[in-house]
């Protein structure tokens, strides 16, 4: 297109921080109220009970880094970052967790995350809800 690497470069940076800076306008935690929303929905459109998000792993392409290039060489064989969503029942995201190099597991970045976290010392049963997710997370109380 004609632009200098280094300009297309700053402007991409501004865009992001711009993005970074009104993440909680579009990206947030679900409380008790909106849950209920949530749990209403997931059962209304496929007879889940108790669901209050689904989560999954999805990479995103990125240009071999010159510093541990391997670690983002994914299972399909291209440089990624593995970014892990949660959306609710319309497709809304609730979370996001975009840290781990395409080579990292979704359970491992899933383990490692602030939901992570938060679910693994934190849940109190089934009351709280459940995360839908498939075969890459292992059976756990609250998925």
């Amino acid at each position: 297109m004609g632009f200098d690497k280094s300009t297309v470069s700053r402007v991409i940076d501004r865009v992001t921080e711009s993005l970074v800076a009104r993440k909680d306008d579009f990206i947030s935690r679900p409380d008790n109220q909106r849950k209920n929303v949530i749990r209403a929905g997931f059962y209304e459109k496929a007879c889940f009970p108790n669901v209050v998000g689904c989560i999954d792993g999805t990479h995103i392409r990125i240009t071999g880094p010159s510093i541990d290039e391997p670690a983002f060489v994914n299972r399909k064989g291209f440089h990624s970052i593995n970014v892990q969503v949660i959306c609710d029942h319309e497709g809304r995201f609730t979370n996001i967790s975009a840290r781990w190099p395409g080579s990292a597991h979704d359970y491992h970045v899933f383990r490692t995350s602030a939901i992570g976290q938060h679910l693994e010392n934190g849940y109190q049963g089934i009351g709280q809800g459940v995360l839908l997710g498939d075969s890459g997370y292992p059976c756990r109380q609250f998925y």
